[in-house]
């Protein structure tokens, strides 16, 4: 019973057709991806140079305030205190806008990012209907694949659907 079970998973099995697609290559071969990527990066930077400036500010007021806090009145020093709190709130607001999992840069991203996404997901999909492939797995993702046949995978096709021939 055991055997004809697993000799039907099998003849099921090998009646589906499966294939290959390497994300990390189809995206490197496309120009947009990469001046996207880019964008991204300098943004990122731009954006992290002046969260920085602002926690530099906070350290330059914490200093200054341990310098003179022999000379400041109690009301003085809570003042220079809250000052520096408020400081320190506004760089880690400043820090969540944009880096937050809602900030700037996500959306940046999916804005770049997703239409490029679509276009192949859509082309691997209509590569699917076309070679009737049951599963398409992505190997530059999958952790748990050992080996792969160059036979099966498809990440040429892909890129010569999405007009980028190799």
């Amino acid at each position: 019973m055991i055997l004809s079970l697993f000799m039907g998973i099998l003849g099921s099995l090998s009646a589906q057709k499966f294939a290959i697609v390497d994300m990390e290559y189809i995206l490197k071969n496309i120009p947009s991806f990469e001046t996207a990527n880019e964008q991204l990066n300098i943004i990122s930077k731009r954006w992290q140079s002046e969260v920085e400036a602002k926690m530099q500010e906070v350290q330059n007021m914490y200093k200054n305030y341990q310098t003179e806090l022999v000379f400041l009145s109690d009301e003085m020093k809570v003042e220079r205190e809250e000052a520096i709190i408020a400081k320190e709130k506004e760089a880690q607001e400043l820090k969540r806008e944009y880096f937050g999992p809602e900030g700037e840069l996500f959306k940046k991203r999916q804005s770049l990012m997703k239409p490029i996404q679509d276009e192949i997901y859509n082309v691997i999909q209509e590569l699917s209907r076309e070679k009737d492939y049951s599963l398409i797995i992505d190997k530059s993702s999958a952790m748990n694949i050992i080996f792969s046949s160059p036979k099966i995978d498809v990440s040429d096709e892909i890129l010569i659907k999405l007009g980028y021939s190799k």
